[in-house]
């Protein structure tokens, strides 16, 4: 039997297009390549959304921002060789965050594969390989039928805990493959799930049972798991503080007498976590900047719940207990209640919200003794600015990390790139982001979002421009100009006395958002609030630059 032909023939990038549909994804990202035409072929016959960008991991940014605003799978399609690897530090971002992805690349024809042909465009001895410290897993797929299967089969290993973005390539000669079997109507894909051992929850409950001082540091686990409620839960119960990390930022409600917020970086609250007789760590591997660099020696005892088993006891000896953060809070609230009800936490005679609201005050006056005034009026006129519900999307400029610390998320959403730490996350992931929320139902208003970035972060995403006014996306992009690699700098004149290759030439950003047809505005520090309400209310895109050197607390005594 001959396989049909002709314009109306499917082929294996249809099947991929049906698969992703039946599984519930709404819109893709990505730039097309030689080797992924068929793929694309397939997408102009579906109704999945497309969003083109202008750099490969840019692309990924703005995946991992449609999963980030909407908590659903953000798919990402790759050409071969050249294009692949350029996702990959986008990727890295998602991996060390856990952003569950889907990431459909090209590959060379089959019989290429393995073989190193002289002259074969885009080839790479193993591109899979590639991908392999920067995804969950990898599957490459040698005939079209397999396709339905390995892309049910990855989006269930992308949504299991710990989640995070998997990799699928399929040949150029697979997805152009003519198909016979009827369109995939239906895919089901569950995630695993990973409860806590009952032992290790007795465990903790008989710790906490004994505690006067507990502690929970919240982490991006806890918001990836959709576990707020079960952590308030929880602290009120035990009566235990809460600080939340960079990534869990917007876990714990930022005004309760038991939030010390996320001031994780100053020396005072790391002292509260030193005292706690037992210290929770949830959703979080204790890591660089949530341990204060490393400065942490809690002194009692520790209990880490973490989805993601490598975390574990990775920086501190622990009652490990790999689960959900979700479940394990719920579980454990459960158990708390059944026994007492929870501990009487007494903080040496003080109270835990006489302790919380010691350790703010204490933090506030040494900001105080800075001399930040520019810097945190600066931030509190973005807040106020800033409705609600509005998602940011902050790069690791020196806004965002005092973001990190200072940033009350409210009813919104705060996303930045600190899991893997790269340049230019902001703008692309603030535009998938809006694209999700769009896609979701959003009005054009309603999706709005808001994305931060420094000049020197801001030049890795500038082309995303033209993406952004091709879609007229809903994002309002804030550029604070400093000149330079502004929190580069200051770690060099802090450490050696002065800085190098830390200044930038730099265009005139007005000038050219302006020329990419995107409305554009340069304004003073101090009408930074009022620049952004105006752009708020406007239609697509838009930039508001502001030329200011800011500077960053200091987390001890100076």
């Amino acid at each position: 039997m001959n396989a049909p032909t002709g314009p109306s023939t499917r082929n294996g990038g249809d099947l991929v297009i049906e698969t992703l549909t039946a599984l519930g994804a709404k819109a893709v990202f990505g730039i097309p390549g030689q080797h992924a035409l068929g793929l694309f072929d397939a997408l102009s016959r579906s109704k999945l959304s497309f969003v083109s960008s202008r750099v490969e991991n840019n692309s990924a940014f703005a995946a991992d921002g449609y999963s980030r605003a909407t908590g659903e799978v953000g798919v990402l399609f790759l050409s071969t060789g050249p294009g692949a690897l350029t996702s990959l530090a986008g990727l890295q971002e998602a991996y060390a965050t856990g952003v569950p992805m889907i990431v459909v690349a090209s590959q060379i024809p089959l019989d290429g594969l393995g073989a190193r042909r002289k002259g074969m465009l885009h080839q790479l001895d193993d591109q899979k390989a590639s991908a392999a410290n920067v995804t969950k897993s990898q599957r490459t797929v040698h005939h079209a039928s397999g396709i339905p299967s390995a892309i049910q089969d990855a989006w269930a290993d992308a949504i299991t805990v710990p989640q995070g973005p998997v990799w699928i390539e399929v040949p150029q000669d697979v997805l152009l493959a003519p198909v016979f079997v009827p369109p995939v109507a239906d895919a089901l894909a569950e995630a695993y799930q990973h409860p806590p051992r009952i032992e290790l929850i007795d465990e903790a409950v008989r710790w906490l049972g004994e505690a006067s001082r507990p502690v929970i540091v919240a982490g991006g686990g806890v918001r990836r798991a959709g576990a707020q409620a079960a952590l308030l839960a929880v602290a009120e119960t035990l009566g235990a503080p809460v600080v939340c990390s960079p990534g869990g930022n917007g876990a714990f409600p930022w005004n309760h007498e038991l939030s010390l917020q996320s001031w994780v970086e100053d020396r005072y609250v790391t002292e509260v976590l030193e005292d706690a007789d037992v210290l929770i760590v949830v959703g979080s591997a204790l890591g660089e900047v949530t341990s204060n660099y490393f400065t942490l020696e809690p002194r009692g005892r520790l209990i880490q719940i973490d989805a993601e088993p490598r975390v574990l006891e990775s920086n501190r000896p622990a009652l490990g207990i790999r689960a959900d953060a979700r479940a394990a809070l719920e579980y454990l609230e459960t158990a708390l209640t059944a026994t007492s009800g929870g501990t009487a936490a007494d903080w040496h005679g003080q109270g835990p919200v006489r302790v919380v609201a010691q350790t703010l005050a204490k933090v506030a006056a040494r900001l105080d003794a800075q001399d930040l005034a520019k810097e945190r009026r600066f931030m509190a006129d973005i807040r106020t600015a800033v409705p609600e519900d509005m998602q940011t999307f902050w790069d690791m400029t020196i806004s965002a990390y005092w973001g990190w610390s200072c940033w009350d998320a409210r009813s919104g959403e705060f996303h930045s790139a600190q899991g893997a730490g790269g340049l230019g996350f902001g703008f692309p992931a603030a535009i998938g982001g809006a694209v999700g929320l769009q896609v979701a139902g959003k009005s054009h208003a309603d999706a709005r979002v808001l994305a931060v970035s420094g000049d020197g972060s801001a030049m890795y995403s500038i082309s995303e421009l033209a993406t952004a006014r091709q879609h007229n996306t809903p994002v309002t992009w804030l550029i604070v100009d400093d000149g330079g690699y502004g929190i580069l700098r200051e770690y060099m004149v802090g450490t050696f006395g002065k800085a190098t290759a830390t200044e930038l030439a730099r265009p005139d950003f007005v000038a050219l958002a302006q020329s990419f047809g995107v409305p554009s505005r340069l304004v003073d520090p101090e009408d930074v609030g009022a620049a952004l309400a105006e752009s708020f209310a406007g239609q697509g895109p838009n930039v508001v630059v502001v030329q200011t050197l800011l500077k960053m607390f200091a987390p001890t005594h100076l």
